[in-house]
């Protein structure tokens, strides 16, 4: 029999201490983490936060400091399903008004930052603080290719990283999250992917984003890109299919904000030939495959880049929206096994790669092109609405 509250059943009468704030610092090596929390005590005063932490010389260290003890966690390079079912047990057992979650690196994030972080969520009426980070053109391609563009298709918000690894939530974001996440390690999944982006949306609740600056952004361990692609794609993928009722109606996009100007970079474009080859192998060895996902139009576009050279390749933003917008439909009726199918997205994500390479190195700034791209997928909504509920009015 379910109990009124299925994220936790925890032991209410040992002592606890309460604060407005609970802080969870991801682990880290202990320099690092003195470093954070140094900033921390320099920045809020020691009676208003608690920190969760692994490290159990934290208390020692830093007297004064209210410290929680947790268990080892994962060493994932983002927040899992039982990193947010964690949290929210924290936050209940120690009465907390809000939460902040810092990733691995978070020592990298200046002392403004974190404190903007810390009060985005304390002393706003913000759910979701979503950071976004000054990164370096060619950083965090994934999320600027597939993540964003989709996220802020579909659940129309505007957050550049929808899977951020530092977070503010307030209680009930992150009991939200805990809901979401415990459906995961029910399923013994614990490390499965949440979306805080797509809960907050679907829910309405208040989303946030903050200018967090310069950031170090932890590596996955498997810093092989098939597993990585696969992954946050097929999770982003699947979310998407059990949002599909709330994504399907139309909604207005939040009113852009103003580009910052961004610095001319002075390093040399990267080489793209191993990409393109990369491309032009799988469009030999894979055309088969994609010939089941894609329709006509997109083959021949991509049949066009194939013979396209290294100096003038260019990828539509339309077709690489539609080619997403394909696979997004063909993981969902499971055209192909879905291995396969990430698999097969791979050479096509570095074709995209080559091409925005290309396009910056020719004068165009990184952001105004990643613009370009989520502005494709939000025109393009209409035909993914049209198929996945008529998915027969094409059939390749």
């Amino acid at each position: 029999m379910a109990t009124a509250n299925p994220i936790s059943e925890m032991n209410t009468a040992e002592p606890h201490a309460r604060a407005s704030l609970l802080i969870q610092l991801a682990p880290m090596p202990p320099e690092q983490l003195e470093n954070v929390l140094d900033k921390l005590m320099h920045l809020l005063p020691v009676d208003e936060f608690l920190v969760a932490t692994a490290d159990p010389t934290t208390a020692e260290l830093n007297q004064g400091l209210r410290v929680i003890p947790v268990p080892e966690a994962n060493a994932s390079w983002t927040f899992t399903a039982a990193d947010f079912v964690s949290v929210y047990q924290l936050a209940q057992k120690h009465e907390a008004k809000a939460v902040l979650m810092l990733g691995r690196e978070s020592h990298s994030l200046s002392s403004s930052a974190l404190f903007d972080l810390c009060g985005g969520v304390v002393t706003t009426p913000n759910d979701l603080i979503m950071p976004r980070y000054d990164l370096p053109p060619n950083a965090g391609l994934v999320n600027s290719a597939i993540l964003y563009p989709l996220t802020r298709a579909l659940f129309v918000q505007r957050a550049r990283y929808p899977l951020a690894v530092d977070l503010g939530l307030s209680l009930r974001m992150a009991e939200k999250l805990a809901t979401a996440g415990q459906r995961f390690t029910a399923a013994n999944q614990a490390n499965a992917l949440v979306w805080p982006l797509n809960e907050a949306s679907v829910a309405g609740f208040i989303v946030n984003e903050l200018d967090v600056g310069q950031r170090e952004l932890p590596q996955p361990m498997d810093a092989d890109l098939n597993s990585v692609l696969a992954l946050v794609a097929g999770s982003l993928f699947a979310d998407i299919e059990a949002k599909a009722a709330f994504w399907q109606r139309s909604r207005t996009l939040p009113p852009s904000r103003a580009l910052l100007a961004q610095p001319l970079s002075t390093e040399p474009a990267a080489d793209i030939t191993p990409m393109l080859d990369s491309f032009r192998l799988a469009y030999t060895n894979l055309r088969e495959i994609w010939s089941l996902v894609l329709p006509p139009n997109s083959l021949l576009g991509l049949k066009r880049l194939s013979i396209t050279d290294a100096a003038t390749f260019r990828m539509p933003e339309s077709l690489w929206a539609r080619i997403v917008y394909d696979f997004l439909l063909a993981y969902r009726l499971r055209t192909i096994n879905r291995g396969h199918l990430l698999g097969a997205l791979t050479p096509l994500y570095l074709a995209w790669v080559a091409s925005h390479i290309n396009i910056t190195a020719s004068g165009t700034e990184s952001e105004r092109h990643i613009e370009a791209v989520a502005a494709a997928f939000e025109a393009e909504k209409p035909y993914l609405v049209s198929l996945w509920r008529w998915p027969d009015r094409f059939n390749p």
